[in-house]
């Protein structure tokens, strides 16, 4: 079968998107896949698909597949290409749009310089409902909030790290590290993502505070491994420094693609994100039918 795609970006953080607005494609998680493959296929982080508002009060559907085919419920960079995506290809005029994800509904707005901000909703800490099995474990102290034990083991790994545990739609796991560029983040991410402590796996998030304005970040992602960026990674390391007491509300996240900002008014608030989305490249790609 033929599928149009179009190749997408933000700080590095690629997508293929897929329109299903006219129909559904016969797509399994194999398909996805070779979608992702670089060598295979066209190439991602991330498979985006646009499908038609499912209730009223939203304009779109956002659907997530990760390059190993699994289905997550957020990303914000992807957030962003969908809102360029979505306007650039005349499926809808407006600059604002509501948008149905699995993890809830995101507001992505254009702006004039074509970056796009993104309204994440608020945070969730509740331990339970990120989700992270918090049974027999007792936070530590962290400035005015608390970072929880999580113990990895391993030959040359630290037996525990310290995390913050944060859900923007999806799971995050966030720690602090005195250096992103000499940070653990393959072997510590890979163990971390598939901790027995979170049922749906997690993002494992290494965060390097610079000032009160500015972090560097890198994030092991649930499903894809290191990426150039995470959006929603971004949004929880920013939240998890603003709690512990470090960061002011609003700050620039330095990744390995670009800068992100990202600003909070507090708990209860939501987040924003605003950063950079782009088209690559349009193109049709030959899939077949079955896939292993």
């Amino acid at each position: 079968m033929q599928i149009r795609f179009t190749k997408m970006q933000g700080a590095g953080n690629d997508f293929v998107v897929l329109d299903e607005t006219r129909g559904r494609l016969p797509l399994t998680a194999a398909h996805y896949r070779r979608l992702a493959d670089r060598h295979f296929g066209v190439g991602a982080d991330q498979i985006l698909t646009v499908r038609p508002a499912p209730a009223p009060g939203v304009d779109f559907e956002y659907v997530i597949h990760n390059a190993d085919g699994s289905e997550v419920e957020q990303c914000g960079n992807g957030a962003r290409c969908f809102a360029r995506f979505v306007r650039d290809t005349g499926l809808t005029d407006k600059n604002t749009i509501r948008v149905q994800t699995q993890g809830g509904i995101i507001a992505p707005a254009i702006a004039p310089d074509g970056r796009v901000r993104v309204d994440m909703g608020p945070p969730v800490f509740v331990p339970s409902l990120v989700p992270f099995d918090a049974q027999g474990l007792s936070p530590v102290p962290e400035g005015p909030w608390e970072k929880w034990p999580l113990a990895l083991g391993g030959p040359s790994l630290e037996a525990t790290v310290f995390i913050a545990v944060v859900s923007m739609g999806n799971p995050h796991a966030v720690q602090r590290v005195d250096d992103v560029d000499r940070a653990l983040v393959g072997a510590q991410g890979v163990l971390i993502e598939r901790h027995a402590r979170f049922p749906r796996r997690v993002n494992a998030g290494f965060m390097q505070v610079v000032d009160r304005g500015r972090i560097r970040l890198r994030v092991y992602e649930r499903g894809a491994g290191e990426t150039l960026a995470c959006g929603t990674g971004a949004c929880a390391a920013a939240v998890a420094g603003m709690r512990w007491g470090l960061l002011d509300a609003r700050v620039d996240v330095e990744t390995r693609g670009g800068v992100l900002t990202i600003e909070w008014a507090g708990e209860g608030a939501p987040v924003f994100m605003t950063g950079p989305a782009d088209t690559v490249f349009s193109g049709t790609i030959d899939l077949p039918d079955t896939l292993d």
